[in-house]
């Protein structure tokens, strides 16, 4: 059975949370933890909604915390669905952190997730193709498949590198380092 296509805007989530002080650490800030469980949960959302089934989360790609979350934000994640494969959909995050007292708000964090879509059997399921509406559509789904070509150079590159490396011919590559070979 093939699947209609389904509209970036069709799953689009927004999920909003207040940050509150048993979400802080030591120093006001909210702790990364936090922000990566409701990015899991944004993504988790949106992904199901594009495939109609229960979706797993297989890899947090990029997450970059470009500013601190502080207690009393308002933190909005706003979800799409950037790529989606057979079985596999890559959805792209963006954190705002607002506080409400003046209005401003902060870009804090940027993450993709990819997640796989299972059916009833519990084995991978097939998703609902994207529908690409806009430039931006496409540039987003061009720019997964360019993540997933270099996470895959990479993956291939470190598993042939780390093979390779032999600990007493590289030794002298530590000396520069803050680390003490204590053998």
């Amino acid at each position: 059975m093939e699947l209609s296509p389904r509209a970036v805007k069709y799953s689009q989530t927004t999920l909003t949370e207040l940050m509150i002080p048993s979400y802080a650490n030591f120093g006001g800030k909210i702790h990364g933890g936090i922000l990566l469980s409701l990015i899991d949960k944004v993504a988790y959302a949106c992904a199901s909604r594009h495939a109609s089934t229960y979706c797993v989360t297989v890899s947090v790609d990029a997450v970059d915390f470009l500013k601190p979350v502080e207690v009393g934000d308002l933190v909005s994640l706003l979800a799409s669905v950037n790529y989606v494969g057979r079985t596999s959909l890559v959805i792209g995050i963006r954190v705002i952190a607002e506080n409400v007292r003046n209005g401003i708000q902060r870009h804090t964090n940027t993450s993709y997730v990819t997640m796989v879509a299972k059916g009833d059997d519990d084995l991978p399921a097939v998703v609902p193709p994207l529908l690409l509406e806009s430039d931006e559509d496409a540039r987003r789904f061009l720019e997964a498949m360019k993540r997933k070509e270099l996470k895959e150079n990479y993956r291939h590159a470190f598993d042939n590198a780390k093979t390779r490396i032999e600990v007493s011919e590289n030794l002298g590559k530590l000396a520069e380092q803050r680390c003490v070979v204590g053998y």
